[in-house]
């Protein structure tokens, strides 16, 4: 059963910027609590750096962080991700999210 809060898969283009840079781009996005979750072959990885910052959220399972490096401007833990996520979220296995300034469109 999915959880609440999972919603369908946007069809629609979308994009991730930060510091005037394009993080991620896809037609193909997972909406959950409101947050767009893009594939993670369209995350830009020269944008990031390691974190070993982690959360975790009750139904999603444990969450894994990467930080931005963008013109030499550090954004800590603005990219989140669920390895393993549970079977309620198992829709963004293999995604990227973001927060903390980054704007998505």
């Amino acid at each position: 059963m999915r959880h609440l809060a999972l919603e369908r898969k946007a069809r629609r283009d979308m994009k991730a910027t930060w510091n005037g840079v394009t993080l991620a781009e896809s037609d193909d996005t997972v909406v959950v609590e409101g947050n767009h979750y893009f594939p993670e072959t369209s995350l830009k990885r020269e944008y990031t750096t390691f974190s070993n910052h982690r959360s975790m959220c009750p139904w999603k399972g444990e969450a894994h962080y990467y930080s931005l490096m963008v013109d030499g401007d550090l954004n800590p833990n603005a990219v989140w991700y669920y390895p393993e996520p549970k079977d309620a979220a198992k829709e963004i296995k293999g995604r990227v999210a973001f927060w903390k300034g980054v704007q998505v469109t």
